[in-house]
């Protein structure tokens, strides 16, 4: 196993505080109201210190939304080897437990608001975020396709599909619900069906996976049961 310099540990563990400190300062203040300042104070570095990893406030909301585009695209880049279907379902939690936390709702909710005043944050959002992210769907729908584990002709629509069939219900509800935060059971539901649902129209053997799923819910939810006791 490979290990990085010490200096190299050390700068990828500050880029990540600056990220962090960077969502913080724009889901509290939306992106007029975020300054370099501002997350230069919230990681606990100089200003001076966040220029040397960010150039401006630009390329660092970029990378702030690249840095979770890539958390949910783990299952995808890095497959579990237990098969599509168990990809498919860790993929579906991943992006469930990122898109509904309250940070990053917060965030949202700022970026629908500021839109109109300010275009090039939807298109920065939407270029760094969604459509890389439904561009990594589809490389990997693709390759299940080739596999011949699916069958389509547009992998963008069987991407849009997916993508909306597993939350995209309970996430409209939460950016305009704020006061609501649906549980894992409520979640587990819009996801699992929205699977089923994808298998059905998508998969070469919709019974075996549909199958499958349904043993993989089952292990799931004891497992959550387990850690809930």
């Amino acid at each position: 196993m490979n290990i990085l310099p010490r200096r190299q540990q050390n700068r990828i563990i500050r880029e990540r505080r600056i990220l962090d400190a960077a969502l913080k300062v724009f889901s509290e203040t939306g992106y007029s109201g975020a300054t370099m300042d501002a997350v230069a104070i919230q990681a606990g570095l100089s200003k001076p210190t966040l220029y040397q990893y960010f150039e401006s406030k630009e390329a660092l909301f970029s990378a702030m939304l690249l840095g979770e585009r890539d958390l949910m695209l783990e299952f995808f880049q890095h497959p579990s080897g237990e098969g599509m279907v168990a990809d498919l379902l860790g993929f579906a939690w991943d992006y469930a437990d990122t898109v509904l936390r309250p940070d990053l709702l917060s965030l949202a909710r700022l970026i629908i608001g500021e839109v109109h005043r300010f275009p090039e944050i939807g298109h920065a959002y939407q270029e760094s975020g969604p459509d890389r992210l439904l561009r990594g769907i589809m490389e990997y729908l693709e390759g299940r396709r080739t596999d011949g584990q699916l069958i389509f002709d547009d992998a963008e629509l069987a991407a849009q599909d997916l993508w909306g069939l597993i939350l995209s219900a309970p996430r409209n509800q939460a950016l305009y619900m704020p006061d609501h935060r649906p549980s894992r059971a409520e979640i587990g539901r819009y996801v699992n069906n929205g699977l089923r649902v994808f298998l059905k129209a998508y998969s070469t053997r919709p019974a075996e996976d549909v199958a499958t799923l349904e043993a993989l819910i089952s292990a799931h939810s004891l497992q959550q049961v387990e850690h809930d006791s």
